[in-house]
């Protein structure tokens, strides 16, 4: 009962930061902050090392043509802008790559807007369609660019309309609508609109909390989730309960004595535009990946319905059977399907052994909450917090 009312309190305290979680900003740094001094009463040696960042803030926009008002969102990252100039629409990359649209307003919609654009300065995924798109935007510069966006839960959560482009890298004013906004904008395309948005973007710095035990072993298990949330959201499930199980499971390893080098990582910027803290962390310690023996990931974790799902990524049959002997004897676990979204893979993609673990019932998560202010506390069972954390316990005792 206990563990389970400490995993109430860390969760509670980690969403009720102000304003968010955002990376970068006044309350990201109060969770980080919580975060390292927590784990440094169970004598773990911390690394709160700073890296660079963009915080942001927008304010009133408007979208305004012939005395007629359309609903529009500002686009995370983007500048402000004053514009007033004919609309052009476009719906496919061919249609952008053949339109004339300098110091013009677009309207983007359809097909080009399928997907949310990866930023374009983004390493660890970036299709070459995206980097077409962007390309073409750069050359053509339209004075600024309204996107208009339908439900993709599978790619972008519950968002809906998702912003097309969310980058403080692309320096073109943008904002984004619904599909149903975006073909009643269209209707009126050549006419004359008047686009106004208040956005700035102002230079900061955050950190990873990376605690670590036993530092002298020559391998080392790596336990990780991502302290920062969506700006939209209090992020609970994604991915607070992840850093809830963290800091349970620093308290559970106070005392390990076993052969392993311990290393929970508390990852800042999984869901910021340029992933700012898995760079900084592969820039610091990149070179020390080769004494990774597995690296775990807990992400949207505790959901108050199904069960806590892992999967397994190039791990040899000595680690799937370990943990498969582990978990199995929790009846809140069970073997899930894999999931490539998270930090997980940074480890992956260097060939190293890894765990995701997630809830069983992420596609629900994706389609109605993730990413929007739904993801409170009342989401999350603590008592499954609880269970994975004894569950890793166990199974980092007999790695």
């Amino acid at each position: 009962m206990r563990e389970s009312e400490e995993a109430k309190e860390y969760l509670d305290i980690l969403c009720n930061v102000k304003p968010n979680r955002r990376t970068g900003s006044p309350g990201n740094r109060e969770a980080t902050n919580f975060f390292a001094n927590k784990v440094k009463k169970w004598n773990y040696e911390v690394d709160i090392s700073p890296f660079p960042c963009l915080d942001y803030e927008s304010g009133k926009t408007s979208l305004i043509c012939q005395d007629h008002a359309y609903e529009i969102n500002i686009s995370p990252f983007s500048l402000g802008c004053d514009v007033t100039s004919e609309l052009v629409t476009v719906t496919t990359a061919a249609e952008l790559e053949n339109c004339k649209c300098a110091n013009k307003i677009l309207l983007m919609r359809g097909d080009v807007c399928a997907e949310q654009l990866m930023p374009k300065n983004f390493v660890f995924y970036n299709p070459d369609h995206h980097k077409k798109i962007y390309a073409l935007l750069e050359e053509k510069q339209p004075a600024a660019i309204i996107a208009a966006t339908e439900k993709k839960p599978e790619l972008v959560g519950a968002l809906y309309p998702f912003p097309l482009i969310e980058d403080g890298d692309f320096n073109i004013p943008s904002v984004y609508c619904t599909d149903v906004v975006g073909k009643e904008i269209a209707v009126n395309t050549g006419k004359v609109f008047r686009l106004a948005t208040e956005a700035r973007r102002m230079p900061s710095i955050a950190c990873n909390v990376i605690a670590r035990k036993n530092q002298e072993a020559p391998r080392k298990i790596v336990i990780s989730a991502h302290i920062d949330a969506y700006w939209s959201t209090p992020g609970a499930l994604d991915d607070a309960s992840g850093c809830v199980v963290l800091l349970l499971l620093a308290e559970m390893l106070e005392d390990y004595d076993g052969s392993s080098a311990i290393e929970i990582v508390a990852f800042n910027g999984e869901d910021y535009y340029s992933a700012g803290g898995q760079m900084d962390y592969l820039s610091r310690y990149g070179d020390d990946l080769g004494r990774i023996s597995v690296a775990i990931n807990l992400d949207d974790l505790g959901y108050k319905h199904g069960k806590t799902a892992y999967s397994l990524y190039e791990c040899s049959n000595e680690i799937k059977q370990k943990a498969h002997n582990i978990f199995s004897r929790y009846p809140g676990m069970a073997t899930g399907e894999p999931w490539y979204q998270g930090d997980h893979m940074i480890f992956v993609q260097k060939g190293k052994p890894a765990i995701a673990v997630t809830s069983e019932k992420i596609p629900e998560l994706m389609a109605s909450i993730t990413h929007t202010p739904k993801d409170t506390p009342d989401m999350v069972d603590c008592e499954k917090l609880v269970e994975t954390g004894n569950a890793l316990r166990d199974f980092i005792k007999v790695f």
